[in-house]
């Protein structure tokens, strides 16, 4: 038999972690919720305690929570970035010991076995950590127990303390969902009648296991310290910088690039073994009198290739100010991406490098969301067909074959003075232009997406035609039948 009676574990449930992320950076007074979708409807996600107070819950529809609260401020959830804010509770709550873990996407579980007289016991661990949490505005409910399973318990479902070896009755009257069970198995067990752990303890084992499973009973010995749970720490994520010292001041850009290359080679080595690739570099220059100056590189794509980033370096080195010398320097990725190793054609892999190597030269004099590039979207409406997108954030597509060219050049329907039959007109007027037809293809009627929401063009329908004309300009027009009238739309190279 395991014996947890020395084992002290604290658990933290943050019930609020989406709504308390959000709020901490801009406040509301009234009632506020997270939206996740969830089977094509949106449904509540996190709650702050306005909301909760007027009825709200948990799970429930946009639509419903609407009707109650017609005031609700929402926002929709962003999984990642709560991910990443437990990441952050979790460096900070080792500053109480070292074996910090998750315990599912809103809590963390910390063995504290051994360390809470350094904080003047575990009532001053526990208080400091809520004072703390709360000052920073992060609800938090908290447990602890011998056991994970015991403290899990305690932090859900009843938030107390458990006195040491006493794990069944500080968690007895708790129900027996507090166990971890799955809510099938916690509905058949409370049919039984086995409400409360402590019922659950008292009962038969080999009937519960003929019925349920082995997971009931191993599940109770967890939590009662009767089969032990492991406790991982989270291993800390990897950190991308190196530094150097100089025995002298270096002030020459020669120089300071040699120095520059020999940090971008460590720097590489520690992404190639990770197989991960950096997108934001910054390199810090330390000068004699305690100034400091940085140069950020932005790069296009992941990259981990010394001899293509270093070039790069070139132009925001030459213009650093040295003064009386430079005696450190550190290279650090700032943003790093996943990088595997892929094995790609030479000559396919020198075009797209080539490629990336100048956005990135170009991105960084007037910033890498300038550079555009235009991405094929599912829509048959000329003016919808694409959509334009980072050239350094999206991958190029090819698009779809059309049965009717396009033409590169488009812009908003311009009215065109000339008669309106539904046949090309032979001379018309256009830009304050007198031009004549030389040659017309078409048409090509085209509906509007009935679906969408568009003010420019809901109803009706367009006849397409390509005009040549005898003045040289070959244009993209169109007539609207139920409203008689010529339009330019676009021009052909």
């Amino acid at each position: 038999m395991f014996d947890g009676s020395t084992r002290r574990v604290i658990s933290l449930w943050f019930p609020r972690l989406a709504s308390d992320r959000i709020l901490r950076a801009r406040p509301v007074s009234g009632p506020f919720a997270v939206t996740l979708r969830q089977s094509n409807s949106d449904r509540l996600h996190c709650l702050n305690h306005a909301a909760e107070r007027l009825g709200l819950s948990r799970g429930m529809s946009l639509a419903d929570a609407r009707v109650f609260c017609p005031d609700l401020i929402t926002r929709p959830a962003e999984l990642s970035n709560d991910l990443r804010f437990l990441s952050t509770l979790r460096r900070w709550a080792t500053r109480y010991c070292p074996w910090v873990g998750h315990e599912g996407e809103d809590g963390l579980v910390l063995d504290v076995t051994g360390a809470t007289h350094l904080m003047g016991g575990e009532m001053a661990m526990l208080s400091d950590m809520r004072m703390r949490l709360v000052r920073a505005g992060i609800s938090v409910r908290i447990g602890l127990a011998d056991t994970r399973g015991a403290a899990f318990a305690l932090a859900h479902f009843g938030e107390g303390v458990a006195q040491a070896g006493q794990m069944l009755d500080g968690i007895g009257e708790l129900p027996v969902a507090a166990l971890r069970l799955p809510d099938a198995t916690v509905v058949g067990l409370e049919r039984l009648g086995l409400r409360k752990i402590r019922d659950l303890a008292a009962s038969p084992r080999a009937p519960l296991t003929r019925r349920f499973g082995p997971e009931v009973l191993l599940r109770l010995d967890q939590a009662l310290g009767h089969y032990p749970e492991q406790i991982s720490p989270e291993a800390e994520p990897p950190h991308y910088g190196v530094r150097m010292t100089m025995p002298d001041p270096i002030g020459l850009t020669d120089d300071v690039m040699a120095a520059t290359e020999r940090l971008l080679r460590q720097l590489c080595d520690k992404l190639k073994a990770q197989e991960m690739g950096a997108r934001v570099l910054a390199l810090t220059l330390r000068r004699v009198d305690q100034g400091s100056q940085q140069v950020e590189l932005r790069l296009a794509s992941a990259m981990r290739d010394a001899g293509r980033i270093l070039p790069l370096f070139a132009r925001g080195v030459a213009e650093v100010d040295a003064g009386f010398g430079i005696d450190q320097m550190r290279l650090e990725a700032v943003r790093v991406e996943p990088l595997p190793v892929q094995q790609i054609g030479q000559r396919s892999s020198d075009r797209k490098e080539a490629l990336d190597d100048l956005i990135t030269r170009i991105g960084n004099r007037i910033g890498l969301e300038n550079i555009l590039r235009f991405l094929p979207a599912d829509s048959h409406i000329p003016e919808r067909g694409f959509i334009t997108a980072p050239a350094a954030y999206s991958r190029p597509e090819p698009f779809p074959a059309l049965a009717r060219p396009r033409p590169l050049r488009m812009f908003p329907p311009e009215l065109v003075h000339a008669p309106a039959e539904r046949t090309p007109p032979r001379h018309f007027r256009w830009r304050r232009m007198p031009l004549r037809t030389l040659h017309a293809i078409g048409p090509e009627r085209i509906a509007p997406e009935w679906w969408m929401a568009d003010e420019a063009w809901s109803t009706g329908i367009r006849d397409y035609w390509r005009i040549e004309t005898s003045q040289g300009r070959r244009l993209w027009m169109f007539h609207t039948p139920q409203n008689p009238g010529w339009f330019v739309q676009g021009e052909f190279p």
